[in-house]
């Protein structure tokens, strides 16, 4: 999209004025106060039209702002509204630039700038950039985003407020952080909450979280915002215990958690897998009677469903009175990964029937990845083709994964490998290393070692292609191939990272590692594992006994 647009100098009416004129005509007054829907407004505007209204600036600036602005506009429309005025005013101007700023179509606010610069005689002025910082933050192009500091600093303006923190958004939102530690500091005195919540939000979001929260600590106030991100970033970097510690710390000051906070330590807890937790964060929300909207109704789901409590999020779903297609989504991958293929399935089917939504790539992927963990090929390949075709939805990577794992878990190796093939976009490890898995447990010892180079070449890093390979290898009785395989990956100075997991007991989560001695009660520990081993020994003894007296 490229605008094009007439101009005119900027109209010099009032606000008192200006509120005159929206009084003294019904159809503006209807759209300042009752219109809530894009419905309404094309009503109000073809009244607006047969009035003759629509060539008044003030009356098409009030269109163009709803449409632009209003949470129930359409900026498509809006843009049309805008390249009908003959001349447009600074007002003008300022509201299509903020409304593209806003949409799925950034860019377009900065085609409208330029546009402005060259083919306009309204010159921009303060509150014509931050909205022009926001689409290059939005766009992830800080580095074209500095021309427009350089000219900020040109007209004498970087002292204003809004322009000097949409600055600080910018560079921190693109991960720019010395950037925007350079215009923070230079403005540390005055800089106010906003520029201190871009900062600390920045610096989480770029992996420097013990940076956030030294920011955070210095913070002379703090809002539920700064709150809400610090506590965000933690769970975002893994900093789960910071994260509950930081919640305490905030009921302790008097701050009301909001849904926000509540949404990240379920997300906490669902990582950690502390169910014990999480059951009493959602207590917290009912308690505390926090609304309860689509998001926040997800991440229950999703805590529950992550801890093993399927039953829980269940009732969690069906209790809710509106269910966004997140929560539907939530559920249905949860009954999957649990190994609860049916329910998944059928809830796949109320979610295409019942719903009145309309399934997306996400519900097809909690499908696939049931009929996957099934071995169900032909439901799986009908759910693909229904994606694909009754849906029209592009399958990713992780779509053409479960299809490769359900082939794989069939035995159907030369399908998989021919899926694989097939792909327009770059097979990555995780496919290979279904296949190259399926080879070991099938005993296809040449397919294998394709599948294993691939691994290799995408990243010779990644452990499980020699590790796979030479188990196979050493299974098929290739030996000596085997050793190859496992020297190989000692001379890269490659090493397997250790198998962990995580139990929760008494509402403290505890880490295994394998052939780990940290735990304090390693001893006692693997004094249970060895009875456990010696009964096993006995019972695996007996059975085969039982067995031939049979």
């Amino acid at each position: 999209m490229n605008p094009r647009c007439n101009v005119l100098p900027s109209s010099t009416s009032s606000f008192t004025s200006i509120s005159k004129f929206i009084s003294d005509h019904s159809c503006l007054s209807m759209l300042e106060k009752n219109c809530r829907s894009m419905r309404d407004l094309h009503k109000l505007h073809a009244q607006l039209i047969k009035t003759g209204l629509s060539k008044d600036i003030i009356a098409v600036s009030r269109v163009l702002c709803f449409c632009a602005t209003s949470p129930f506009g359409d900026i498509n429309y809006a843009y049309q509204v805008f390249s009908q005025i003959e001349q447009p005013n600074l007002f003008s101007w300022n509201t299509i630039i903020r409304g593209f700023s806003q949409s799925s179509c950034p860019q377009n606010s900065i085609y409208l700038f330029i546009h402005m610069l060259h083919s306009s005689s309204v010159e921009p002025e303060k509150l014509t950039y931050p909205s022009l910082f926001k689409a290059y933050a939005n766009l992830g192009r800080a580095q074209d985003g500095s021309q427009l500091h350089g000219r900020i600093l040109k007209l004498g303006i970087d002292f204003d407020p809004f322009i000097r923190n949409t600055m600080i958004y910018m560079y921190s939102n693109c991960g720019y952080m010395i950037e925007a530690s350079r215009v923070f500091n230079e403005y540390s005195d005055v800089v106010d909450i906003v520029a201190w919540n871009s900062m600390i939000i920045g610096f989480a979001k770029n992996g420097q979280v013990n940076e956030s929260l030294r920011l955070f600590d210095k913070m002379p106030s703090r809002s539920d915002i700064s709150w809400n991100s610090m506590i965000s970033g933690c769970v975002r970097n893994g900093k789960l215990n910071e994260a509950f510690h930081l919640f305490q710390r905030m009921q302790n000051e008097g701050i009301k958690p909001t849904e926000f906070t509540t949404v990240s330590l379920l997300n906490a807890c669902a990582q950690l897998g502390a169910l014990k937790q999480g059951e009493w964060i959602h207590a917290y929300i009912q308690k505390k009677k926090i609304h309860v909207n689509s998001i926040v109704l997800t991440a229950i789901i999703d805590m529950y469903c992550k801890c093993g409590s399927i039953g829980k999020a269940l009732q969690v779903f069906e209790k809710a009175s509106t269910k966004g297609l997140s929560s539907w989504n939530s559920l249905i991958i949860g009954l999957a990964m649990n190994g609860d293929r049916k329910q998944a399935i059928q809830l796949f089917l109320d979610l295409q029937l019942l719903s009145g939504l309309r399934p997306n790539d996400v519900s097809f992927l909690g499908v696939l990845t049931a009929c996957s963990h099934s071995g169900m090929v032909t439901e799986a390949q009908y759910y693909f083709s229904q994606m694909t075709e009754t849906y029209q939805i592009k399958p990713t990577i992780k779509h053409y994964g479960c299809l490769v794992d359900v082939l794989c878990r069939a035995g159907l190796l030369d399908e998989a490998e021919e899926v694989i093939n097939k792909l327009t976009e770059n097979p990555d490890v995780i496919i290979w290393g279904s296949l190259l898995s399926a080879c070991k447990q099938h005993g296809n010892i040449e397919m294998g070692k394709r599948a294993a180079d691939k691994i290799l070449e995408l990243d010779p890093t990644e452990t499980s292609g020699y590790v796979l390979l030479a188990n196979a290898l050493a299974l098929s009785g290739r030996y000596e191939e085997a050793i190859d395989a496992r020297a190989l990956m000692k001379k890269r100075d490659i090493r397997k990272e250790p198998g962990c997991s995580l139990v929760e007991v008494d509402g403290v989560v505890h880490e295994f590692v394998v052939a780990g001695k940290s735990h304090p009660r390693e001893k006692e520990m693997y004094r249970v594992l060895d009875e456990l081993c010696s009964i096993l020994k006995e019972t695996s003894a007996q059975d085969g006994l039982d067995n031939l007296l049979i």
